[in-house]
């Protein structure tokens, strides 16, 4: 007979794989926040505990059944039911329950100054900066950039549908309404670039709303929100040139606002900077010119139920729309 696999081995091998591979830019358990932190340390308090509960549960269903099997003194019974089952759980509970409910303050704590409305859309995020004492926000999109060493206050919207603001490396998750304000703030302690989610089902491409949130040094932050905040730059070269004709004449600037042009739409994400950005289409692919192009011809196939129509444009038209918008820093 062949011998059969032993299967309670890979009850702790796969958990434990499963936990090693949570090391990317988009990881609770790859802090980078104060508030990641937080949640980190209570994860693996919890998951200790669990162990130690696991092996004390198992380890006297062991000892019962075959180190000594039998009948217990009712004395010792009655003592370890309401030990093991009542205070030992009562202690410990308590304890978690207080330890994690002091965690609660600090998210909700305002912020340094600087204030970030996000605005849920389908399926992007409408992004605005209100620096401390600003008349008017920087607009951009799908991308969150803040101080790191310095508490962001975020104030969450969404337009139709519910959708969930988390940047798991930073902090804990936030749930966004249609007509109601929620807010949540992030304290980032390392500089780096991370992977933000909606974490809330809202419709067919819920999976491509994603966005790039970079902390960075608050001088290289302020330098950025200076250039974000400017128009955007001319056409640099003739190709250019045409690509901005084809963007007015396609009448993309109908939902789409390109600061320091005729385009002043809001139905879409701004576009102003668009060049300078990390992802396209909310996380869907990189800023690159076959991208651009691919985004544009095929928006639908790529994002399903978005409400940008995709385009059919002659080829030479294609490449120079795609060149202007990628100038676009």
């Amino acid at each position: 007979m062949i011998p059969k696999p032993p299967r309670r081995r890979a009850c702790f091998v796969v958990p434990l794989l499963a936990v090693a591979g949570c090391g990317r830019e988009q990881s609770s358990l790859n802090p980078a926040g104060y508030d990641a932190l937080s949640i980190t340390q209570l994860f693996w308090v919890m998951f200790a505990g669990a162990v130690v509960l696991w092996f004390l549960v198992n380890g006297a269903f062991y000892y019962v059944s075959r180190i000594r099997p039998g009948r217990f003194d009712e004395r010792l019974a009655r003592g370890i039911l309401i030990g093991g089952g009542i205070v030992l759980p009562l202690v410990v509970l308590t304890a978690l329950l207080v330890w994690g409910l002091s965690l609660l303050p600090d998210p909700r704590r305002p912020g340094d100054g600087l204030v970030v409305r996000v605005t849920g859309e389908q399926w992007w995020w409408r992004v605005e900066y209100w620096p401390e004492g600003a008349d008017e926000p920087v607009i951009t999109a799908n991308e969150i950039r803040l101080p790191v060493g310095q508490r962001t206050e975020f104030r969450l919207l969404a337009d139709k549908v519910i959708h969930s603001f988390w940047i798991p490396a930073l902090g804990g998750k936030m749930d966004m309404f249609p007509g109601r304000e929620t807010m949540i703030s992030l304290l980032p302690e390392k500089a780096g670039t991370y992977r933000g989610q909606c974490a809330e089902f809202c419709g067919a491409s819920h999976a491509w709303m994603a966005f790039a949130a970079v902390a960075m040094d608050p001088a290289d932050f302020d330098a950025w929100l200076e250039a974000e905040a400017a128009d955007a730059v001319p056409p640099a070269d003739d190709a250019a040139q045409r690509g901005q004709e084809v963007f007015l004449s396609e009448g993309c600037g109908a939902c789409h606002t390109i600061r320091g042009t005729e385009a002043v739409g809001q139905v879409g994400p701004d576009l102003t900077h668009i060049g300078s950005r990390l992802t396209l289409g909310a996380g869907r692919s990189k800023v690159t010119l076959d991208d651009l192009s691919a985004w544009i011809t095929h928006t639908e196939a790529l994002k399903p139920e978005v409400r940008m129509p995709s385009y059919d444009l002659p080829e030479s038209d294609l490449a120079e729309l795609s060149h202007y918008l990628k100038g676009l820093k």
